[in-house]
């Protein structure tokens, strides 16, 4: 894989005479207290501002505050006028735009398309406090304030929808935000790097037109320049192929990939799964082409993925002077989300898991960038040190997985010219190196940290990995674990764990067994809390009737579940659209994905989740009639439902669900109300602990 320049190399700007601000500014008062006349970049977020490395902006400000810049922030405008983006003046360089941690729409509705009752990146938890599709809104309320300012759109939001992409929301194929937020610039991953570059070019006079060389950005064009060889997708795919084989290396800097126009791939489903699996096998930085895809009259281009950043990078990165606190504009107001990362510290980034409902590697890859132990401890001392309240609890040490800190493939060159989408499934790598000593012996410094009593684990546990490494599972639920360990299996068969790329359910079994057998060596009652998803594309009623099965069999009653919610640009989404496996090469007569679609069955399938649940009880008793399976309704402990109903809840049922829902789905009456259940299950529950959310 290629170098790339140290972000901090560049000569600083001129603004790196004056003092760090203690934070960002939001308002021309604070800019005035620090004797700035203007911004030089303004980074607009749909987000609380949070000086906290966890937040994007936070992190990008004052990434770029440290290479000379002023930098302001406007977060959570009022988008219905431009007047909120003159708050700060003119910036004299660019607008950063993004919609916070979380894509817009993700965090405004649910899985079943409903508006959520609050916002966890808001003070107060209050929703509403940003639009739909916020990129697009802010990108064109910016450039109506001063339209001579160049636009750069990033962050979670813009990234995953840097190609023509399926919106769940809509139930359509939209084009890449770049053209909706008419934005001159589209950065995608993790930013620092093609941010700093940006500013600095920007800085020394460059148009921002010219700025088309830079890996991990996207831009329009209106044709291919000379000296490119354009590569047809149609033409290019091998089925199973782990490398490409048609293009030199030689050449591989100056060829294109081309991609399915964006009215094909929105009239045909086919060409879009096609151009999904074309898009997931160019993520690698070491082998990746450009991609270019066409809209209308123009050309959409996306360059390579960036370059990760190194270990020094990193340690720089995340040791900024944050503030580690919320802007004091919020005063004693409660934001969720940071009172989760509260006494939390990032470890690493990435993740080569390649879970295709997940898109933490389309957005940071899975190349996995570690940061030194020594910049953790110093971290966590400051964190014991200066923020309130820290009471000697870090409430995690980890990232979008807990357990993949320092492991990576054997080999530089393998790892450069591999497409695998994932380096442990079907099975693990046998090129991945499995050892987790470095992450072991950071466990143990940081518990030998003066004043810190308790280092817990929260982010989740890749349990097929770990189970590799029996120490380091003993060293987790010997010090880590606060009694209850969330870990993931997602489902227990073979059909639906095959379209996620999830390990089948007997990895999870070896791993219980060795949380088991050392949470008892350590003298301590401990649990797994195991997660799972309904309606998962690949996923059949039969499927969803095992897990329920399973479930009641382990005494698990899930408070919390998850329904597929498919994200754009994730290729278990692309499976949702198309009903084809993008896994796999990809035509009219390839394998047909069973796809769980509409209202009715993905609640059916989240209710088999629930079964414990006598709300459900109605529904799921007549879908059994109808699987023929109504010899697991009744008393008994292999069944999985009674045949009576507690008094009141079936009219409960009705009103909940809709007496539509179970007559249209089922075709039978509901059932009638009975006496209540005696005799509850008396294993330990599923507490419904959340997730933690990547960073950015």
């Amino acid at each position: 894989m290629e170098s790339a320049r140290d972000i901090f190399s560049y000569r600083k700007y001129w603004a790196s005479r004056l003092t760090p601000a203690p934070v960002l500014p939001m308002t021309r008062a604070e800019m005035e207290q620090l004797g700035w006349d203007e911004c030089d970049v303004i980074l607009v977020t749909g987000d609380a501002y949070v000086d906290h490395p966890s937040f994007g902006m936070a992190l990008v400000g004052r990434m770029l505050e440290a290479q000379g810049f002023r930098v302001g922030i406007v977060s959570q405008p009022d988008w219905r006028s431009a007047d909120a983006f003159k708050a700060l003046g003119r910036p004299k360089l660019f607008f950063g735009i993004t919609a916070g941690n979380m894509d817009s729409m993700v965090n405004r509705y649910t899985a079943d398309r409903k508006i959520r009752s609050d916002d966890a990146y808001t003070a107060g938890g209050e929703p509403g406090k940003r639009p739909d599709h916020a990129v697009v809104v802010y990108a064109q309320r910016a450039r109506e304030a001063y339209n001579d300012v160049p636009v750069v759109i990033g962050g979670i939001e813009a990234s995953l929808r840097r190609i023509a992409h399926f919106d769940y929301w809509s139930d359509t194929v939209r084009r890449s935000i770049l053209f909706d937020a008419k934005a001159d610039l589209l950065v995608y991953g993790n930013a620092e790097r093609q941010v700093a570059e940006i500013a600095h070019r920007l800085a020394g006079g460059e148009a921002i037109e010219n700025l088309t060389d830079i890996r991990g950005t996207a831009f329009a064009r209106r044709e291919i320049p000379d000296g490119w060889q354009v590569l047809d997708q149609t033409n290019m795919d091998t089925p199973a192929s782990n490398v490409v084989r048609f293009s030199p290396k030689a050449t591989q800097a100056h060829t294109v990939v081309r991609l399915p126009a964006y009215e094909d791939v929105k009239n045909d489903r086919v060409l879009y799964a096609h151009a999904s699996r074309t898009m997931h096998l160019e993520t690698n930085p070491g082998n990746a082409r450009a991609l270019v895809q066409r809209h209308g009259d123009r050309e959409l281009w996306l360059n390579p993925p960036p370059i990760p950043l190194t270990t020094k990078e990193l340690d720089r990165v995340y040791e900024l002077p944050y503030t580690r606190l919320p802007h004091p504009a919020y005063g004693d107001a409660r934001i969720p989300a940071y009172e989760m990362i509260r006494f939390s510290v990032n470890i690493m980034r990435g993740c080569f898991g390649g879970c295709t409902f997940c898109s933490i590697t389309e957005h940071e890859g899975r190349i996995i960038q570690s940061r030194s132990e020594e910049s953790v401890v110093r971290e966590i001392e400051t964190l014991r040190d200066s923020v309130p309240g820290f009471t000697g609890v870090v409430s995690d040490v980890g990232g979008p997985t807990a357990n993949m800190y320092r492991i990576a493939c054997k080999s530089r060159e393998i790892e450069a010219a591999c497409r695998k989408p994932s380096c442990v499934y079907p099975d693990i790598c046998q090129n991945l190196n499995t050892d987790h000593s470095a992450l072991i012996r950071l466990y143990r410094r940081v518990r030998a940290i003066p004043g810190v009593k308790k280092v817990l684990v929260a982010s989740g546990v890749r349990y097929d990995l770990a189970s590799r490494s029996p120490q380091y599972v003993k060293e987790l639920v010997t010090h880590h674990v606060g009694g209850y360990l969330k870990i993931a299996p997602e489902h227990t068969e073979p059909g639906p764990l095959s379209k996620m790329m999830k390990p089948g359910i007997g990895a999870y079994d070896r791993f219980k067994q060795l949380f088991e057998m050392y949470s008892k060596q350590a003298g301590k009652e401990q649990y797994l809390i195991p997660y799972f998803i309904a309606a998962h594309p690949g996923t059949t009623d039969t499927d969803m009737l095992q897990l329920a099965l399973w479930l009641k069999k382990h005494g698990f009653r899930a408070d919390q579940v998850q329904t597929f919610l498919p994200s754009p640009m994730a290729t278990a989404t692309a499976m949702y659209h198309s009903g084809k496996n993008p896994l796999h090469k990809v035509t009219p007569a390839s394998e047909e994905v069973t796809v769980p679609k509409g209202l009715k069955m993905r609640r059916l399938h989240k209710a088999f989740l629930r079964y414990h649940d006598s709300a459900n009880w109605p529904v799921l008793r007549a879908t059994l009639k109808r699987m023929g399976r109504a010899d697991l309704i009744g008393p008994g402990r292999h069944q999985l439902i009674p045949a009576w109903q507690p008094a009141g809840t079936s009219d409960m049922a009705m009103a909940a669900k809709g007496k539509r829902f179970l007559t249209q789905h089922t075709g039978l009456p509901p059932a009638g109300n009975d006496r209540p259940l005696r005799g509850a299950a008396t294993r330990p529950r599923n507490t419904g602990a959340k997730r933690r959310r990547a960073p950015r």
